[in-house]
């Protein structure tokens, strides 16, 4: 007697996405913010998405921090034995702004392909360095660099330097910052936090990845998000 026919089991669309948000201070918090209050996890809170993040203080595709550990290092640990999620979102950058920005792409391009490797059917989004005010050079030729990265790997980018999310500086009155940042000039209050995903959530909707689904192509207006509004 043949053994019965066991179907691939499908992705139910009527369940909450689970999406793995990997980063640094941003995406982890710092004292005072908790990671359940910072950007990733207030944008997953409005998309009603299940998410797990990952990360730590200081870290960056080159950059450990304290740790001694890079991004790729930490997505092995905390992520890459997971089941396939339905959508992998990378943010960092701004740690990185020491090293030589080739190093930087290459690693990237390293932890995005490895990611897409592993997880075949999950979708992947690459989000550059967040910044505290306007950004100088040095951030710049990082956010350039990952923009490069993600186009290599077909990964819709997304851009919070090229889009202005947050401008001017604290101890000016000009632009939004005085209003978003902690007074160490770099991290996100908790009404930034709460900008910096609606920012996010805008882009992923223009993006069709507001509500990812693994193996299910997304329907987006565009595949870039570093083009989009300017910002305050």
């Amino acid at each position: 007697m043949s053994p019965p026919l066991v179907r691939a089991e499908q992705p139910d669309p009527r369940r909450p996405p689970v999406v793995f948000a990997l980063g640094d201070s941003y995406t982890m918090g710092i004292r005072g913010i908790t990671p359940e209050r910072a950007y990733a996890a207030e944008a997953a809170r409005t998309l009603g998405w299940q998410i797990v993040l990952a990360g730590h203080v200081g870290t960056g595709f080159v950059g450990t921090g304290l740790t001694g550990k890079t991004f790729g290092t930490l997505f092995d640990e905390q992520l890459g034995w997971r089941p396939t999620p339905d959508m992998v979102m990378v943010s960092g950058g701004h740690n990185d702004v020491w090293y030589p920005p080739g190093l930087v792409e290459q690693r990237a391009v390293a932890l995005l392909g490895e990611i897409k490797q592993r997880w075949p059917r999950a979708h992947v989004v690459l989000m550059g360095p967040l910044w505290g005010g306007d950004p100088g050079p040095t951030a710049l030729r990082v956010r350039d660099v990952l923009r490069d990265a993600a186009g290599r790997l077909r990964i819709p980018f997304i851009d919070p330097l090229g889009q202005r999310w947050i401008t001017g500086k604290i101890h000016t009155r000009a632009g939004n910052a005085r209003r978003f940042i902690r007074s160490d000039g770099t991290h996100p209050n908790p009404a930034g936090n709460r900008y910096l995903a609606g920012r996010l959530v805008t882009d992923l909707r223009g993006l069709g990845l507001a509500h990812p689904i693994a193996g299910r192509a997304r329907h987006s207006a565009h595949v870039n998000a570093g083009q989009g509004h300017q910002g305050p």
